[in-house]
């Protein structure tokens, strides 16, 4: 069954007490707006290639909720929905899957499915489903051919959320995801051997066994690096070329990450610059990818790492004595830092004006204040 309803969906043919729904806090709102203007962003790009091939896009998100919180607002599901209906190319494109496990949530999402306006100009009636997410899941999108389509996987905690799922839903063309990493519960599950299984679906065996060694011991601060950068190595290792996350911290405590992937730069670069407006706080002109009350409201205290100066002291040792573009540069050092096409115009700007480069055309040559995408930079 589910295979059968899932494969209507996607191809070219335990949550009933959940808090989350309770109120669209501040935090949630930020995690929708993410990921509501991600998936408009990439439907842009990928539309036109979609066009000539099936004439599909896709929106899956396999823990969809009741579709609204009980304050009354809509939750992410229905906000695609209505812009799926005020979009021509949508109207006629778009596939969507929104499933559930609690009977409650899938039931009340479809009624307010049911309940949108112009819902019926939709080419593709929405597909909601009640099922667990598990191991039928992994085998279905591991072994189906998606359309292209973007993945929204947000479970509570950590059941569901496995490596072969991740990889599954990114592994074809023009496909990528987002979720959600619940660090709070993930850090402690790590060293709690009753939920050993979910952790090996989420880093692998052997990763989770070396984790435990290397996390003894280390400071919060330091176990949160630890534990993102071995989740960043893993959903490389089966495929997921660009990972990008977003932290979401309560005081001085990681409560949660959204966690980006996709095999394509476009999408890396589209996301971070998403991520870039809703961080709480910038340095130097850098954003810090995360959303943070506290750190918002005591901005002096936020960051004394200068992120601004280390890139204009990185760049002319990394590329001492070689020609790229602007965009080259850009392109072969963002990857896995927070910086932004803007901070590196600006930097290269600087390191001009300072005489550390040569560029053609020159300062002079160019409009007042730019440094384009083809202006080329050699480094002494």
């Amino acid at each position: 069954m589910l295979a059968a309803n899932l494969l209507e969906a996607v191809q070219g043919n335990p949550l009933a007490n959940d808090p989350f729904f309770d109120e669209q806090l501040d935090q949630s709102d930020t995690k929708a707006r993410i990921v509501q203007k991600y998936f408009y962003a990439w439907a842009k790009v990928i539309t036109p290639t979609a066009k000539q091939m099936n004439n599909k896009i896709g929106y899956f998100d396999l823990y969809a909720g009741p579709g609204r919180y009980k304050d009354g607002s809509a939750s992410t599901p229905l906000l695609v929905l209505q812009h799926a209906i005020d979009d021509a190319d949508m109207r006629s494109m778009l596939v969507t899957m929104f499933n559930d496990a609690d009977e409650n949530h899938s039931s009340s999402l479809q009624a307010e499915i049911d309940a949108l306006p112009g819902i019926e100009t939709l080419k593709y009636k929405p597909d909601v489903l009640c099922n667990e997410v598990g191991e039928d899941v992994e085998k279905f999108f591991t072994e189906t051919k998606l359309i292209p389509s973007f993945t929204f996987v947000d479970p509570w905690g950590y059941k569901g959320l496995s490596l072969k799922i991740v990889n599954g839903v990114i592994k074809d063309w023009g496909c990528d995801c987002v979720f959600f990493f619940n660090y709070g519960r993930i850090n402690a599950g790590l060293t709690n051997p009753k939920v050993r299984s979910h952790m090996d679906a989420l880093f692998g065996k052997e990763r989770v066994d070396a984790l435990q060694i290397e996390l003894k011991d280390k400071t919060p601060e330091q176990r949160e690096r630890i534990v993102l950068e071995n989740l960043s190595r893993a959903i490389k290792e089966m495929g997921g070329k660009y990972v990008l996350p977003f932290r979401f911290r309560r005081g001085n405590r990681t409560s949660h990450s959204l966690i980006f992937v996709s095999k394509h730069f476009k999408g890396y670069e589209i996301m971070k610059s998403i991520m870039a407006s809703e961080s709480s706080t910038e340095d130097q002109g850098v954003a810090s990818l995360t959303y943070s009350p506290a750190d918002a409201s005591t901005p002096l205290l936020f960051s004394l790492a200068q992120p601004f100066d280390k890139l204009l002291k990185d760049l002319p040792e990394v590329f001492a004595g070689e020609t790229l573009t602007m965009r080259e540069i850009y392109e072969q050092h963002s990857v896995d830092t927070p910086y932004t096409d803007k901070n590196y115009k600006e930097a290269l700007k600087q390191l001009e004006l300072a005489g550390t480069i040569k560029t053609d055309p020159p300062a002079a040559a160019r409009k007042k204040n730019t440094f384009a995408n083809h202006v080329k930079v050699t480094f002494k």
